[in-house]
């Protein structure tokens, strides 16, 4: 009896006798301490110890913690996003939760999103937004219905002489510098697959060997890039990096000019799926490439 008694018992530095019921626990931390500790990790880390109790969930929501992991211009990006429809106040917690998610605007044709640990703003434009050579031409191109793409459809490109993919956006960045890449396939799909991947055939793959394709980029305060390279992955969706850009007042829209050009007449061209064009920051962009054309 003793014995268990004494097994029950602790000991300060002092050498006082501690009861169990004077121990510390992690619900007896401060919420206010404990939200200053969570303020300092990125958002994965504070949703996973928001699980822990009570007080890290309560904890997890003060605002103080959340705005300054959301992009400076949240307020923007909402106001796309929302319109004029009518809304409950969010709070900074539940504002970075509905931005690290996929949302369309613009009929669908666009979708932006918040990387989840650096809150940096990604923006995906599908072909539909685009202006494209022949492309209400069945002649020319078919409109394909396909998961592979986060708009659920993409173009493909069976013959065509002269290549033009144009398009132009406005929109209010975070300070940074970002990438833009062309998301492309060559090849077609069959009705086989190799596990879950579709296998694609080459049969209709031409011209794309002969010149290398163009991509470039303008913006509204000056800004070039140029890029050539020569098609030539099947099957394989490949992001084709453009070039990078910088921003430097986020209080002001930038406007993104953007092609892709083939236009070299002495052959037709074929077998191509053109998907989106994406922008993110630099830094993530490290994590997408799949291919830097030269200049």
């Amino acid at each position: 009896m003793g014995a268990n008694a004494s097994s029950m018992e602790q000991s300060d530095p002092n050498g006082l006798l501690l009861s169990p019921s004077l121990k510390a626990k992690l619900s007896d931390i401060p919420e206010s301490c404990v939200a200053l500790v969570l303020s300092h990790l990125d958002p994965p880390e504070i949703c996973k110890l928001a699980r822990l109790n009570r007080a890290f969930r309560d904890a997890s929501s003060a605002d103080f913690i959340w705005e300054p992991k959301l992009p400076s211009t949240y307020p923007y990006i909402l106001k796309i996003l929302l319109q004029d429809e009518p809304f409950t106040p969010l709070g900074k917690r539940d504002i970075f939760a509905l931005l690290s998610k996929p949302n369309s605007f613009d009929a669908g044709t666009k979708e932006v999103w918040i990387d989840k640990k650096t809150g940096g703003v990604c923006l995906s434009i599908s072909w539909k937004a685009m202006t494209i050579t022949g492309i209400d031409d069945r002649r020319y191109w078919k409109h394909v219905a396909t998961d592979e793409s986060r708009f659920q459809t993409i173009a493909y490109l069976q013959q065509i002489w002269w290549l033009e993919v144009v398009g132009d956006f406005k929109f209010q960045f975070p300070v940074g510098t970002y990438s833009l890449f062309f998301r492309l396939k060559l090849g077609k799909a069959t009705n086989k697959r190799l596990g879950r991947r579709q296998v694609y055939a080459s049969d209709n793959i031409h011209g794309w060997d002969i010149k290398p394709v163009q991509f470039q980029f303008t913006t509204s305060d000056g800004q070039h890039a140029v890029s050539r390279c020569v098609l030539d992955n099947l099957g394989s969706w490949v992001n084709y990096h453009v070039g990078d850009f910088i921003v430097e007042d986020s209080n002001a829209l930038t406007r993104v000019k953007f092609s892709l050009t083939q236009i070299d007449c002495t052959h037709s061209k074929g077998g191509l799926y053109v998907d989106s064009v994406l922008i993110c920051p630099c830094n993530l962009g490290k994590n997408v490439v799949d291919l830097c054309c030269r200049p």
